[in-house]
């Protein structure tokens, strides 16, 4: 019998995995996909050469994570991380520029500068302390109450809409903030979305967001490497679809969302129940594309960032997400005119990315969820308004609708990358409300995914926790 078998190999499971082969348990680790990974895959998408993510590419988590330094990854795998975090190009030349270094970034937003300053810099002055607040699940008592306060008081003002217009007087430093809270599709403003676009502005001041050299498949490789050097044995192609095929293990880990649960016939009413109304959010439309040179930003200061927010001023991307959220497709009909766009270009500091001279790009919409829209052209415009002449840079493209992300991976349901809806009620409630919401009410079988707290990201602090609370409850382990 297998001590324990986890059920997906993204990194949550993985970190899950790695936990339980360092307690000296026996592991197995099965994923649907002929590749291992998850979420942290890179694969030639276009052309050959040309190395692109296929799920997430820059990890301002991951270099914060207290997991990934504990587990050594820090030091394993090959960071690159950038001088400038992340740029937001605004029509006419202008650009905000989110810098590792606090100070010039401030210099940078001009008379919105101190407001800057005062939005983050107290948020830095106690990083562990938020980190540490948001790394988990909210039900806890804060570990530092100051950080959890400033970070809480920060939230709600950018959060609700008497107050989230109230701090900058200029559209540079509103943009350049309405990009990060733009990450999580929903509404605007919301709590949540506030909440999560302020851990990452302060990581961008912080650790900075780095990203994998090579690409974020070296994040899954290196903690592959240990679990085979453990024993663990690893078997791909090999989806899961009912609990019955793995519960002959001790425990089972499972980094999927809480749908495959819902097959189980001994479920509690009221767990099912919790399970029945867990909401999934807006999906995402990705397009990568292989390019013949760099892209020609109209501002090249923002050709510096690996990261790049689209969309315009935070009336224009506030005014695209509630459409998504609506049901309503950007640039399509009578949708808003321009859609939010997330670009990540790597290979401005990494060439391993493609061959000399030539780059990569690669960049996701939000769109309603299910739906078969191909973003190709949509994001191309945006990116030709700051960059006229990307259009004829385009050597090959690759794209996956939300409807076809769902069908990819079964994790992405309705194309939603999260895992679920994220929601101020589902960010205590995910899946369910409990002090340890990894934990299911099926003997030996928890939850990992990030559809349990702290929610998406690259971090591992979901397998982790996940993990600790199932070597403790049925191992003894502590």
């Amino acid at each position: 019998m297998t001590d324990v078998t986890v059920v997906g190999s993204g990194p949550n499971g993985l970190v899950a995995a790695v936990v339980a082969a360092r307690a000296g348990l026996s592991v197995r680790v099965f994923e649907a996909a002929s590749t291992l990974g998850g979420g942290v895959r890179t694969a030639e998408l276009t052309l050959p050469g040309f190395r692109h993510d296929v799920g997430s590419a820059v990890h301002p988590a991951g270099l914060a994570s207290p997991v990934f330094r504990r587990l050594g990854l820090l030091d394993r795998v090959d960071w690159i991380v950038p001088e400038a975090s992340y740029a937001h190009p605004l029509d006419g030349g202008r650009a905000a520029i989110a810098w590792r270094d606090l100070d010039p970034t401030v210099e940078g937003l001009g008379a919105d500068g101190p407001a800057w300053r005062r939005l983050i810099e107290p948020l830095l002055d106690r990083k562990r302390g938020v980190v540490a607040f948001t790394g988990s699940q909210l039900l806890r008592v804060p570990r530092d109450p100051v950080a959890a306060m400033r970070f809480g008081l920060r939230s709600l003002e950018q959060g609700v809409p008497l107050l989230w217009d109230r701090r900058f007087e200029t559209e540079g430093a509103a943009a350049l903030l309405t990009g990060v809270i733009a990450h999580l599709a929903g509404p605007m403003p919301s709590l949540a979305s506030a909440g999560a676009g302020l851990l990452l502005a302060m990581h961008a001041h912080g650790a900075g967001w780095g990203f994998p050299r090579g690409g974020s498949q070296a994040i899954a490789d290196a903690l592959l490497d240990e679990l085979r050097e453990r024993g663990a044995e690893i078997v791909t192609d090999a989806p899961v679809e009912r609990l019955a095929e793995v519960r002959d293990a001790r425990v089972v880990l499972l980094d999927t969302t809480p749908q495959l649960l819902l097959g189980e016939a001994d479920l509690p009413p009221g767990y099912r129940r919790a399970l029945e109304r867990y909401r999934y959010g807006s999906g995402v439309a990705k397009v990568d594309f292989a390019l013949d040179g760099p892209v020609p930003w109209t501002n090249p200061l923002v050709g510096e960032a690996p990261t790049v927010h689209l969309g315009g001023t935070r009336a224009e991307i506030a005014a695209a997400e509630n459409a998504v959220h609506r049901g309503v497709q950007p640039g399509v009909g009578d949708g808003p005119r321009h859609p939010y766009v997330l670009v990540t270009q790597p290979s401005v500091l990494d060439p391993t990315r493609a061959p000399a001279g030539k780059h990569v790009l690669w960049a996701y919409t939000h769109v309603p969820a299910g739906s078969t829209f191909d973003a190709t052209e949509l994001i191309t415009a945006e990116v030709e308004r700051f960059a006229p002449g990307f259009r004829d840079l385009v050597l090959a493209s690759a794209s996956v609708s939300a409807s076809e992300m769902a069908v990819r991976n079964a994790n992405h349901v309705g194309g939603d990358i999260s895992a679920g809806a994220l929601t101020l009620t589902q960010l205590v409630k995910r899946p369910v409300v409990s002090p340890a919401p990894w934990r299911t009410p099926l003997p030996g079988v928890y939850l990992c995914s990030s559809a349990t707290p702290p929610g998406p990201a690259v971090h591992g602090m979901n397998g982790w926790w996940a993990a600790r609370l199932a070597l403790r409850e049925r191992f003894g382990i502590r």
